[in-house]
């Protein structure tokens, strides 16, 4: 299983991003999908999910400024961010739970800040 984030950078206060979260090595379209995040100092948090179905849940901080979407012929989970704010910094990771085994690809840093 690899997991490969890409599209962080520095943007500012009220603007947008786009992460991708390239999958291979299993049957992407037949698993849930997963965008964490880890700032500095703190634990890490999962700021959504998709289903294999394509249904989606957020984290109470993102809601309504953040989508999950994924493509199962590009094997591949976006996560749109809109409206950024500071607290949003964080290195965002992509994730899924794969035969028992929980597998987290390298992350993407995300900072916010004018």
């Amino acid at each position: 299983v690899q997991l490969q984030a890409s599209g962080g950078g520095l943007v500012q206060p009220g603007g947008s991003l786009r992460l991708s979260c390239a999958a291979s090595g299993f049957m992407f379209s037949h698993y849930d999908m997963q965008w964490h995040r880890q700032a500095p100092g703190k634990q890490r948090e999962l700021v959504a999910t998709i289903t294999s179905e394509r249904r989606s849940d957020y984290a109470d901080p993102v809601k309504g400024r953040f989508t999950i979407s994924r493509d199962n012929v590009q094997d591949t989970v976006y996560l749109y961010m809109d409206s950024l704010k500071p607290e949003d910094t964080a290195v965002y990771y992509c994730n899924v739970r794969h035969r028992g085994v929980n597998y987290r690809g390298d992350g993407t840093q995300v900072t916010v800040s004018s």
